[in-house]
């Protein structure tokens, strides 16, 4: 959610900064029946090109997205960590191709500054789409210039509704984009919200050719009045797009939800259903999202995972029936159980140093990080999957793990924790290449230097469990000032590493830096990188 801090404190800016621990559970229908949800419009856009950014707002509003935190159960703090990479390998074989700037604080409006980023981004056979707070832009894949940059609001002109509001109200969240590579299509999702931050809805825009920069089918949906879709996330699946949402009430946490929105519909642009589950003890599920040229066993779920414990994941398998939606099942979990370890910023949240300043920023190690990448090599299946957790040298290092076999004896294949020395690394984002390479990209940190953007990865001939050297995508120039009610513990939220479909070898990543000390003028960085052995 992003608070705008003019407003007046309301009850659930008030308990989004409190622990998810000390939240009341929401009480809801019972969470084994499905939930069906009927868009609340739909229609087909102009071209992008063809819409012009609203007007900015009257007045400077400074907008810090709170975000909801829990203690993950389990080991003591001061556990260390089982999973732990002893030696170094040399440095990432990946060498980068792209490197450039991307979307940037200002790119928001004049009138309108933000933290975090939420930056992400998706790659197109000729095209890159890069989404942050409110903006994106569509990128020429080959030189790296702007199609066409506008706030995505713009994609939803005209619609009635939340998702309609445009620059009249500053209130949307959680950019998301993907591209849907069996359809060539774009997919751009973002939550619409109340003015007093307590109702969302979901807008969605599914392009209807591979250009970005052409029309869209759209969307929004609603799930009720005072209930407010948090933190979404999104993938592509051959039956549906699935999404995960951390939902809440204007007083209490209401539960993990999971949807899946007919696919099929959305790519033709006619009337679309989700179908739905809540999970009142689960928190920010991934749903699996699909690379690579080979789709899933015919009928096969989309997986959904979570962070449950220091210990262990869970493991949900969603399948959905759009004809009889009570045929529908979201069954699980499976626990699989992970090497201990303790959690990024276990107790206060907030403990990434910075160089030049006593600001910390906030680790999120309480989640798994976005995306969960799916990829079929035929002859096995897995999933790809990280998130932040403490070393006895740093604040924050990356944990990753391969699981395997997700539909029928989901393990972990192979996992490690990889640190820096001193120099915290966090906000990753984690994928597979059609050949077994693995990379992960993170943002990176020390008490002595300004935040940056680097990255690592593996290849299959390299001892299991273990990431090469880290190499550097850029050294930011500043540090993020200007103290917690400024949003100055606050950082990416998500960052995005995604393949190329053109040759599903090219990763492309995107991450936040700041240019120089302050607290909203962060920029994004988008580059690319490919293993010597992926061809």
């Amino acid at each position: 959610m992003q608070g705008q801090l003019s407003f007046p404190v309301n009850a659930f800016l008030i308990t989004s900064l409190l622990l998810l621990t000390s939240f009341p559970l929401f009480a809801q229908a019972p969470t084994d029946r499905p939930e069906v949800y009927r868009d609340i419009y739909h229609d087909t856009s102009a071209p992008a090109y063809a819409y012009t950014n609203a007007p900015p707002m009257d007045s400077v509003q400074r907008r810090v997205r709170p975000i909801e935190h829990r203690h993950v159960p389990g080991m003591l703090p001061t556990a260390p960590d089982r999973a732990m990479q002893s030696f170094a390998l040399p440095r990432v074989a990946a060498a980068i191709g792209k490197n450039f700037d991307g979307l940037s604080d200002a790119s928001n409006g004049s009138a309108l500054l933000f933290v975090p980023s939420d930056n992400n981004i998706a790659v197109g056979s000729t095209q890159v789409v890069e989404t942050i707070n409110t903006s994106y832009r569509v990128i020429n894949k080959s030189t790296g210039a702007t199609s066409l940059s506008r706030q995505i609001s713009s994609l939803f002109s005209g619609m009635s509704g939340l998702c309609g509001q445009g620059a009249t109200s500053p209130n949307f969240s959680d950019p998301v984009v993907l591209y849907d590579k069996k359809a060539a299509r774009w997919f751009i999702s973002i939550v619409a919200l109340t003015s007093d931050f307590n109702t969302g809805n979901q807008c969605i825009a599914v392009s209807s050719t591979s250009n970005a920069t052409g029309t869209y089918h759209r969307y929004a949906f609603t799930f009720g009045t005072n209930l407010f879709n948090d933190y979404p996330k999104f993938g592509v699946w051959p039956d549906a797009y699935y999404a995960s949402y951390n939902m809440f009430t204007p007083t209490a946490y209401a539960g993990a939800k999971s949807c899946a929105y007919k696919r099929s519909a959305m790519l033709a642009g006619t009337a679309a259903t989700a179908v739905c589950f809540t999970k009142t003890q689960e928190f920010s599920l991934l749903p699996s999202d699909l690379d690579g040229a080979t789709l899933p066993p015919s009928g096969e779920p989309n997986f959904f995972v979570d962070l449950f414990s220091t210990t262990t994941l869970h493991l949900f398998k969603f399948h959905v029936d759009f004809v009889t939606p009570t045929n529908s099942r979201f069954t699980g979990p499976t626990v699989i159980t992970v090497p201990g370890f303790t959690p990024a910023c276990p107790s206060t949240f907030t403990c990434i140093p910075q160089g030049g300043t006593t600001q910390q920023l906030d680790a999120l190690g309480d989640r798994l990080m976005f995306r969960m990448p799916y990829r079929n090599f035929g002859t096995r299946e897995s999933l790809v999957i990280t998130h932040s957790v403490k070393t006895s040298t740093a604040a924050s290092a990356i944990r990753w793990y391969e699981i395997r076999t997700p539909n029928t004896t989901p393990s972990v294949f192979q996992k490690g924790t990889f640190g820096a020395g001193s120099t915290s690394l966090w906000m990753g984002s984690i994928a597979m290449d059609k050949v077994g390479d693995i990379a992960v990209g993170f943002s990176k940190s020390s008490s002595t230097t300004h935040p940056g953007i680097g990255y690592t990865g593996r290849t299959p001939s390299d001892p299991a469990g273990t990431l090469e050297s880290m190499a550097t995508i850029f050294t930011g120039g500043g540090s993020q000032t200007g103290g917690t009610a400024n949003g100055a513990n606050r950082w990416g939220d998500y960052s995005s590493l995604v393949l190329d479909p053109s040759n599903d070898c090219t990763f492309w990543y995107v991450n936040q830096y700041i240019p120089s000390n302050g607290s909203f003028n962060f920029r994004t960085r988008l580059a690319s990188f490919k293993f010597p052995g992926c061809i």
